[in-house]
């Protein structure tokens, strides 16, 4: 496909005219525009099956429940187009490699198991017989069960995750990177240390009972339209919504309601924002601290007039920690600190509280503009102090918000995709299975690309995912990835994960989440957790394109079989049935009983929250408050230095995670180009530099390791300066393997110290 590049600010609001027209194109685009339709209005309906995209619960209110970027993920999936191995001998993995990630995703479905032949630089079919067994062959080859990386995929079920990690915990291993811990880590860690729960204590509705909803570091717009509806909803009935973000998004200003027909048609749409913050990239946290020290001073000035001070002292002393050692951190504070740390004024900051201060029941939320710096698991701790100070927690209408990305990467933290192992889970399988499951601590995604590089990995299988696009300092992970002797590829699409196969490489096709799954004992569902801890069933509808495509779980069943065999479970059974998966979830997972009975619940079941009951499991059994100080620098340099500009990257609007849709980004006005940096534009003239110009840029880095992408297109922004922007995966060359957050190991992609200069490129390179 051709495109021309073009940039064109986008006046309309989000949703509306531009949302209906871009899910027209993608549903025709697809060559299967009948099945897709009727796809599209059972996507999160009843015992349809959950969209594949983001995991914003459903409000099962709306005529359709589903937005254009699902619809995008949905046509995206269920297409006529097709990889067939003829395709793969047509072309060598050399060739391909030198493709855009876009045109290797925009090929199709692939069809038929693949395996690499070095000697042509070609992937060749092979039987899944074959393939199983060359698995098994390599996997007891290993000198020992840590010699496997067993990487996650948002997107696999709850019962393709239970059976992976129990097949891993049976092998010997706790390795279970996945994406998580590049995404959301943070959220989790900073969540138990505070509350004893590393998942967020809302539910869908409380958003309808709030009177603020502060929101931090995300772009529902692109990210997780389907938010948009709540937070409209919740403006039009008076709440305040108030935006802390470093770019201005047209998502968190206004949003016209593609189910509204007058605002469809017209250019009439309901404000999101009632107040818009823009701070420093890692300014988060001392923004909050900001807000928090205003508030102080305020409840102690009415503590000395003999009033009643601000904070929920009666739930302060019933179930919190550490509030006064927090009040010292607060004080020892400074405003120049907030100020140049932030980027807001203390004018802004006292707003910002005034609102807080004003509102009864407050939701605060989150995504990764929080999740992905060095400080990450600090900054939603003070979140978390904030509400506490409030007693935001165990009412309707208040909370904490962790949006999550891919559809189910908290329901597969919550079936033991874990490399932390646990102790409970490990108690349940070894009880329940009658075998001794591993007990240290295993990889993470960057510790397992780091164990690769030093040749200590022999097999990786992924399920799912697109490790070489997603994972930081893309010409390491290469590395990594070719280093292990096998690599075991399970995919819908063909990715830049499979041009950088090991020494021996599979790619295994699966179904998607659309599709009929026909098993031994028939058609099978499948479930999945979305952000607010409510399992859904779903089940797919469309016909395979393939008949050599298997589901995730048979897939993990066919190589648990092989490698195991029947000594603790009869791997195939569960192939054909997924209700006995179900039952071993049940009898190990808290949360689950009666599992299978539950998934005919409309609207699905809930899992619970204890610390949404108040229910703290942390060790005094109290929510704990951190009195973390603000970090020197949000970026620690070498000698103190200071960064020329600190860059995050971030996903255009025809993208979803790694998967390039097409090549666009609506409301940023960027047409048929994704290499562009966001800039303000007096860092533009400072440099003598104009709109549209092409620049290099460089990482400033401690190890010695050169770190530039070339030929980017300068785009003017409202972005505070010293402050960049640009999409990833085209910028994940710039993310240091070694730069991770503390307590994490998620990398900083929201913090990346750059240099930019003007480039020695005169054309945009090819595009597609």
């Amino acid at each position: 496909m051709k495109f021309k590049p073009a940039i064109k600010p986008y006046t309309g609001a989000a949703g509306g005219w531009g949302a209906l027209e871009s899910t027209t194109r993608y549903v025709f685009d697809s060559k299967k525009v009948l099945s897709n339709l009727r796809n599209l209005m059972r996507v999160n309906k009843g015992r349809g099956f959950d969209c594949p995209g983001c995991a914003w619960g459903d409000d099962n209110h709306s005529t359709f429940s589903f937005c254009e970027n699902g619809a995008k993920a949905v046509t995206w999936e269920a297409t006529r187009k097709a990889v067939e191995p003829e395709f793969f001998a047509k072309h060598s993995v050399t060739t391909l490699r030198e493709q855009s990630d876009y045109f290797l995703e925009y090929q199709g479905r692939i069809t038929h198991p693949m395996r690499y032949d070095r000697a042509t630089d070609r992937y060749r079919p092979v039987s899944w017989e074959a393939a199983f067994a060359l698995i098994a062959e390599h996997i007891k080859a290993m000198d020992n069960p840590n010699q496997i990386e067993l990487y996650t995929s948002g997107r696999a079920s709850n019962e393709a995750s239970y059976l992976y990690q129990v097949f891993g915990r049976m092998l010997g291993t706790n390795n279970f990177p996945d994406c998580s811990n590049m995404c959301h880590e943070a959220s989790g860690v900073a969540l138990k240390q505070s509350i004893g729960v590393g998942k967020g204590t809302i539910r869908l509705e409380d958003f309808e009972k709030a009177d603020a909803i502060f929101v931090f570091g995300q772009n529902p717009g692109t990210n997780h339209p389907r938010m948009l509806h709540s937070l409209r909803h919740a403006a039009d009935r008076g709440a305040r919504v108030v935006s802390f973000n470093t770019l201005r998004e047209r998502g968190l200003e206004r949003f016209a309601d593609p189910q509204k027909p007058l605002e469809v048609i017209t250019t009439k749409a309901g404000r999101i924002s009632s107040a818009y913050y823009q701070p420093n990239l890692g300014g988060d946290m001392a923004a909050v601290r900001g807000m928090v020290k205003v508030l102080l001073e305020r409840h102690r000035l009415k503590l000395a007039a003999g009033e009643p001070g601000l904070f929920d002292q009666a739930f302060l002393d019933q179930n919190c920690e550490g509030v006064e050692a927090y009040f010292d951190a607060v004080d020892a504070t400074s405003w120049d600190h907030i100020v140049s740390q932030s980027g807001l004024s203390e004018q802004e900051l006292r707003e910002a509280a005034t609102i807080y201060e004003g509102a009864e029941r407050v939701i605060c939320t989150w995504a990764m503009g929080l999740t992905q710096h060095k400080h990450s698991v600090p900054t939603i701790r003070e979140v978390v102090n904030l509400q506490l100070l409030f007693g935001q927690l165990g009412k309707p209408g208040a909370g904490l918000c962790p949006v999550r990305g891919h559809s189910n990467v908290q329901g597969n933290r919550t079936m033991g995709i874990d490399e932390k192992a646990p102790a409970a889970l490990m108690d349940s399988l070894a009880a329940h299975f009658n075998f001794t499951p591993p007990r240290e601590k295993g990889h993470n995604t960057v510790e397992a690309l780091e164990a690769m590089l030093r040749g200590e990995v022999k097999v990786l299988i992924a399920l799912g995912g697109n490790l070489a696009a997603a994972a930081p300092d893309t010409d390491r992970t290469a590395a990594a990835l070719q280093a292990c002797d096998l690599s075991v590829q399970i995919s819908t699409k063909l990715n830049r994960s499979h041009l950088l196969p090991g020494k021996d490489a599979l790619i295994l096709p699966t179904l998607g989440r659309t599709e009929l799954d026909m098993q031994a004992t028939g058609s099978q569902f499948i479930t999945v957790e979305d952000s607010f801890s409510m399992v859904h069933a779903s089940e797919g509808v469309g016909k395979p394109i393939s008949d050599m495509q298997r589901s995730e779980t048979a897939i993990v069943c066919g190589i648990a079989d092989a490698v195991l065999g029947t000594r603790y479970l009869d791997w195939m059974a569960l192939a054909a049935d997924y209700n006995l998966i179900r039952n071993h979830i049940e009898a190990t997972i808290p949360g689950f009983h009666d599992f299978n009975a539950r998934c005919d619940i409309k609207g699905g079941f809930y899992l619970g929250n204890a610390a949404a009951e108040l229910r703290f499991n942390t060790p005094g059994n109290k929510a704990h408050f951190s009195s973390a100080p603000l970090p020197d620098a949000v970026i620690p340099m070498p000698n103190g230095e200071k960064a020329p500009f600190t860059l995050q990257s971030l996903r255009s609007h025809d993208q979803y995670n790694t998967t390039i849709y097409g090549l666009d980004d609506r409301y940023r006005g960027v047409y048929g180009q994704r290499e562009v940096l966001f800039i303000h534009p007096q860092d533009m003239a400072a440099l003598d530099l104009k709109e549209g110009e092409l620049v290099d840029i460089e990482t400033i880095w401690h190890d010695g390791v050169e770190r530039v992408v070339t030929g980017f297109k300068l785009v003017s922004y409202d972005i505070p300066r010293g402050n960049l922007a640009a999409y990833y995966p085209e910028t994940n060359p710039l993310v240091p393997m070694s730069s991770f957050g503390d307590g994490t190991h998620t990398p900083t992609s929201k913090s990346v110290p750059v240099v930019i200069r003007r480039s020695e490129q005169r054309d945009l390179r090819r595009i597609a």
